[in-house]
C-alpha cells in the first residue's frame, strides 16, 4: 500500500566496543521531516555454468538516505556531523569534522491511516547543504537536506546476520501491539522464535 506522509524523525547515538559491537542510546527528535530518500546499493555476483546462470546472489552493500528536514538544531547538527558547539552556542563546522554514525528511525503514513516504521541501524552523515534565496513577489521556504551512508551494523543479531534496517507495518499480522508502542522507546532489537 503506497505511502502519504512521513512524520516522527528520531535518532539514536551509537556507542561501539572494542570488537566494534553498537549499543544504542536513547533516541532522540532530529527534526521535523519533511522527505526521505532511501536508496540502495547491492553487491551482486552471478555463476555461470552450463552456458547460463547458475547462481545469483545479491546482497546489501550500503545505502544512500537523503533527509530534507524544517531545521535541524544545534545539538542534532553536532551529533550527526561532528560539529562542534561554541561557549556562545554557535555552532562552529571545520574541516576536521566526521560525523559518528547513529540510527536513524521514521514513520511513514499509509493510505488506510495505519503507518508504516523504520530503524536504519547505522547511518554517517556529511554537512547539511543550505539553500538560500532572497524574499521576492512570494514566499519560498528554504530548507536544510542532510545526506548519510546507511552501512550494516557490526554486531550480529540473534540469527547471525549483520541487520541495516528494521521495518514493520502497524496492523499487519504477527506484529505485537507493543512493537509499535515501544518503537521510539529504543532502537528495535530483533527477536526471533526457537526452531
Amino acid at each position: 500500500m503506497a505511502t502519504i506522509g512521513l512524520d516522527k524523525l528520531f535518532y539514536a547515538k551509537i556507542t561501539e566496543d572494542a570488537s566494534g559491537d553498537e549499543t544504542y542510546g536513547e533516541p532522540m527528535p532530529l527534526a521535523k521531516a519533511i522527505s526521505a530518500d532511501l536508496s540502495v546499493e547491492l553487491a551482486e555476483a552471478i555463476l555461470y555454468a552450463d552456458d547460463g546462470a547458475a547462481e545469483i546472489v545479491k546482497e546489501f552493500k550500503s545505502g544512500k538516505l537523503t533527509l530534507g528536514v524544517a531545521d535541524i538544531g544545534a545539538s542534532a547538527a553536532s551529533d550527526l556531523t561532528g560539529a562542534s558547539i561554541d561557549a556562545n552556542g554557535v555552532v562552529i563546522s571545520a574541516s576536521e569534522d566526521g560525523g559518528k554514525p547513529v540510527a536513524i528511525g521514521f514513520r511513514a503514513k499509509k493510505s488506510n491511516g495505519k503507518y508504516r516504521y523504520f530503524w536504519l541501524y547505522k547511518v554517517t552523515f556529511g554537512i547539511p547543504s543550505t539553500a538560500l534565496a532572497t524574499k521576492g513577489d512570494s514566499i519560498t521556504f528554504n530548507t536544510p537536506t542532510i545526506e548519510g551512508t546507511v552501512t550494516r551494523r557490526n554486531k550480529e543479531d540473534a540469527s547471525g546476520n549483520h541487520p541495516w534496517k528494521a521495518e514493520v507495518t502497524d496492523g499487519d499480522e504477527g506484529v505485537a501491539a507493543a512493537t509499535i508502542t515501544n518503537w521510539y522507546k529504543q532502537v528495535y532489537e530483533p527477536t526471533y522464535n526457537k526452531a
